[in-house]
């Protein structure tokens, strides 16, 4: 797998932090290409977490912070868990129809300091706290994502 850089831009903020989201969101993504679903589900590390997890849980991720919380719309929630059935072509497909419904939404908000719709029972943060906190997640778990599948089989690249 060919190591791809990170976009380097010299964009506004709004774009900068889109445009890193969609990078690590690719790098994610990309990670799980050509593996099987028997691989993607089985855990190669103590914690359990696979390569169908991370897909699944960050698909969730997004649309929770984003459409839920923030556009405080009432949606049926991704899946977080794998189950021995589980297809990862699936999960890919269910993560990357959600980037689409999150970019609309962060495109249509007047600001990044428009604060979420919908609270997590804690501090109620802007669109900037947000779309920082995804690009975190997202990048930490395309890292766990890169570890999982240099032991599964030695592909190694973002």
């Amino acid at each position: 797998m060919p190591d791809r850089k990170p976009p380097r831009l010299a964009g506004h903020e709004r774009e900068t932090l889109c445009a890193l989201l969609q990078y690590q969101r690719e790098s994610l993504a990309r990670k799980v290409a050509d593996v099987s679903d028997a691989d993607a589900r089985g855990p190669l590390v103590g914690s359990g977490t696979s390569l169908l997890w991370l897909i699944r849980h960050m698909a969730r991720a997004e649309m929770l912070w984003v459409v839920y919380r923030f556009a405080g719309k009432s949606i049926q929630l991704p899946v977080d868990g794998v189950r021995p059935s589980d297809v990862l072509a699936d999960a890919v497909r269910t993560y990357r129809s959600g980037w689409e419904r999150v970019d609309a939404v962060v495109a249509a908000s007047p600001s990044l300091d428009a604060l979420c719709a919908r609270s997590d029972g804690q501090t109620r943060v802007n669109l900037r706290w947000v779309l920082t906190h995804l690009l975190e997640e997202t990048a930490r778990h395309a890292g766990h994502a890169d570890i999982l599948r240099e032991l599964l089989d030695g592909t190694t690249g973002r």
